[in-house]
């Protein structure tokens, strides 16, 4: 299963202060993001996702169809094929990709420790 670039989005209080924290470590903001509200951090390899007001807990995220530079894949599994693998794995889903769609889409799980685990597709 292919499940793409890898990130953790954070739920934060104060996105500014968030922000500044991150940059002090050494991440850029690698300027995806023209909201407000969230803003996405890198450090070599490693993705965090600031996102304040918009989640209740921290995500870990994968983007089907993104490398780690956020650049689009031209060979990726298409978010709604994984989706129909792990329901054939017997996986629960909070939220689900419209299987009959095509292009951007998503879906969520929570694993067993109340993790939320978000694939979102962009492409």
């Amino acid at each position: 299963m292919k499940l793409g670039a890898f990130s953790v989005s954070l739920a934060v209080k104060d996105l500014e202060k968030s922000k500044a924290f991150y940059e002090g470590l050494g991440f850029v903001d690698i300027g995806i993001s023209d909201a407000v509200n969230w803003v996405v951090l890198k450090n070599g390899d490693t993705i965090i996702g600031l996102f304040q007001g918009m989640f209740d807990k921290n995500i870990l995220t994968f983007n089907p169809g993104w490398d780690q530079d956020a650049r689009t894949l031209e060979d990726f599994q298409d978010v709604r094929d994984i989706q129909k693998a792990l329901k054939a794995k017997g996986y629960a889903f909070v939220s689900e990709a419209d299987e009959a769609g095509s292009g951007r889409a998503s879906f969520m799980l929570v694993d067993p420790d109340g993790n939320p685990v978000l694939v979102d597709q962009h492409v």
